[in-house]
């Protein structure tokens, strides 16, 4: 739980931001994003995304593995594109006896796509960096998302990490025991691993359920209050948006 969740600068101006800004600006960049019509501007955005994650301190492994999955969708968007989407040939090709084309207005469609996605995905990326799950899911409340969706969101957050921390020992029991010596021994291994984690949840569940009634749980999970906003965090992030909307319209 260490490695997932304290990778950022605590000390970094961005950590120190109200939550509830740190939305607006998302919400705000997001529309920009999404509803620009070329390459630039989303590719902006993701440079100076990807460039603030890096100065919260945020390990370049980790920063991969955030976006390796976007990124092959975006891969994905494009090709299907370049292949399957346009009127204008580029260039063709056969392949094992199949005539394939590639189409340049396709291949500017899916580069579109593409920048969007690693643009939405950087900011996106930098607010999760930048801000604990708590304080994000007070703002989120604040906006007046439903409140069952907050809770239930919470829980999953945290029992995640529970059931984590039980696999890792069950894993690690079953390693040194060489559960893992071999193909077949491994996978054996793997669907006995999992069948426990699955009883553990439901015995853990029926626990977790009568000792949060014991200590006065009544179907409401008290959230962060939150703090007056500050005028300077606010012009600030207000200036921000307004000259990125400038560049947004260029």
């Amino acid at each position: 739980m260490r490695t997932i969740i304290h990778h950022q600068d605590a000390t970094h101006l961005l950590t120190r931001i109200d939550a509830r800004v740190k939305l607006f600006c998302t919400l705000a960049l997001l529309v920009m994003v999404l509803s620009y019509r070329g390459l630039a501007f989303p590719l902006l955005v993701a440079f100076l995304g990807t460039g603030l994650c890096l100065a919260l301190g945020v390990r370049v492994r980790l920063l991969m593995a955030r976006f390796a999955q976007p990124l092959f969708i975006a891969a994905m968007v494009l090709l299907l594109k370049l292949f399957t989407s346009g009127h204008d040939p580029l260039f063709s090709c056969t392949v094992a006896g199949l005539e394939i084309t590639g189409y340049g207005d396709g291949l500017r469609e899916g580069m579109q796509i593409a920048a969007r996605i690693v643009g939405a995905v950087s900011v996106v990326a930098l607010v999760g960096f930048s801000t604990s799950f708590t304080e994000t899911m007070a703002a989120l409340a604040w906006l007046r998302v439903p409140r069952g969706l907050i809770e239930v969101a919470l829980f999953a957050w945290r029992y995640l990490f529970v059931l984590y921390e039980d696999a890792m020992v069950v894993y690690h029991a079953q390693r040194n025991r060489l559960g893992y010596a071999g193909y077949r021994r491994g996978l054996s291994s793997f669907g006995t691993l999992t069948g426990a984690l699955v009883i553990k949840a439901f015995d853990s569940s029926q626990t977790i359920t009568t000792a949060m009634v014991q200590r006065g749980y009544d179907g409401t999970m008290p959230l962060m209050r939150h703090k007056p906003f500050r005028l300077t965090e606010v012009a600030a992030a207000l200036l921000v948006v307004a000259g990125l909307g400038v560049l947004w319209r260029i």
